[in-house]
């Protein structure tokens, strides 16, 4: 019998206690017994290319690739420079 797997991808944080806390819930219901694959960078934080790439990626995003969602135009509103 062939076992059907869905994934979804959330980020999280392992504390000091070796356990992984989610940034966000899980959309399924339990108690229910899943397969855990971590995916991390040996550095302690990504760089802002590998966030951006990563929310490129993610599914959670697609939304905003609809036409409904362009309701803001580049005459909307007043440049900001920043002067850091």
């Amino acid at each position: 019998m062939e076992t059907i797997l869905t994934a979804i991808e959330l980020t999280g944080t392992v504390n000091e206690y070796h356990q992984l806390k989610l940034d966000d819930t899980l959309p399924i219901s339990g108690p229910k017994r899943v397969r855990v694959i971590v995916m991390y960078s040996p550095d302690d934080e990504w760089n802002e290319k590998e966030w951006l790439q990563a929310a490129t990626m993610s599914p959670a995003f697609n939304g905003l690739k609809d036409l409904k969602e362009e309701i803001y135009t580049l005459i909307d509103g007043k440049p900001y420079h920043d002067e850091a």
